[in-house]
């Protein structure tokens, strides 16, 4: 199937421009038919990429993980695969899934047409593939979105020191069916995916195909402790802290104290109070080998 490559001309403050040329390359030799798009917004990349399906091409999104959440969403319950090359700041769900940073090889990835079908989750009937930010990680991520002058991991780091400067703990509920969880603290993420924040594990044990989010609340622990403790998500290992807990489920109601953005992919997706659920194996992605499924 030839290819239509949604380019993110402002994705990381250009860096999707600079390596579509060597992804032309790779196509180009292997005299593989595809055209570009290059997007003008989220709205305008789901369309798109709708139309390329109803054109028989495969949508191949050259972004960060904002477009990829966008798209993907939009493709759920598509038998057409989405192709991946990584473009933007965090690249976490390609992380993840084993896409690698570099053109070439992502394009390779693409073009050996092996997939794998993942969950997609929805907020308020707004749908994203990583990972629901509510409380201090959405803070820290609209102010990440705002912060231009740093990249990768450093851009997530400021982000969140900054926004601890100013944080007061906020209480939040978290209803499944029947029964109601609440805690008084920092956040809750609930994840489809490990990873967000440029390589931050914060829910290190989450499937993208096991058909549930995995739910991480932080609770109250002083400010010099939390510093300390960030550089353990890293490698997940923060999830064995007295004030984190983690469970699963596949539906829940989620309220706080306080007005709170509800973040997913690094964009703002809607507002608490939120309503989610999974769409278990709802999207077809072409990944590595080894991640066939």
């Amino acid at each position: 199937m030839p290819l239509a490559l949604l380019v993110n001309p402002s994705s990381a403050g250009g860096k999707t421009l600079k390596l579509l040329p060597k992804v032309e390359q790779v196509l180009d030799s292997r005299r593989v038919e595809f055209r570009v798009q290059r997007t003008k917004g989220l709205e305008h990349g789901v369309e798109q990429a709708l139309r390329a399906i109803e054109a028989g091409e495969v949508p191949v999104v050259m972004s960060g993980d904002g477009l990829l959440g966008a798209v993907g969403g939009a493709m759920a319950g598509s038998e057409t695969p989405l192709g991946i090359i990584p473009g933007g700041r965090g690249n976490d769900l390609a992380r993840v899934l084993g896409i690698p940073d570099d053109p070439e090889a992502a394009t390779e990835v693409v073009l050996a047409g092996h997939s794998r079908r993942i969950d997609v989750g929805e907020a308020n009937d707004k749908r994203f593939l990583g990972i629901v930010s509510v409380g201090f990680d959405s803070e820290a991520n609209r102010r990440a979105n705002e912060t231009h002058f740093l990249h990768g991991n450093l851009v997530y780091a400021y982000a969140a020191l900054r926004t601890l400067l100013g944080w007061k703990p906020a209480r939040f509920t978290i209803r499944v069916g029947e029964e109601r969880t609440r805690i008084s603290g920092y956040s809750v993420s609930v994840a489809n995916s490990s990873t967000f924040g440029g390589g931050m594990r914060i829910a290190p044990n989450a499937s993208l195909d096991d058909g549930e989010f995995d739910v991480v609340t932080v609770g109250e622990v002083g400010k010099l402790r939390f510093v300390r403790n960030l550089p353990k998500v890293f490698k997940g290992a923060h999830i064995e802290e007295d004030d984190v807990h983690v469970f699963r489920a596949s539906r829940l109601e989620l309220t706080a104290s306080r007005p709170f953005p509800v973040y997913a992919d690094g964009e703002h997706l809607t507002d608490v109070p939120a309503s989610l659920r999974m769409l278990p194996r709802a999207l077809s992605v072409l990944v590595p080998a080894q991640g066939d499924a």
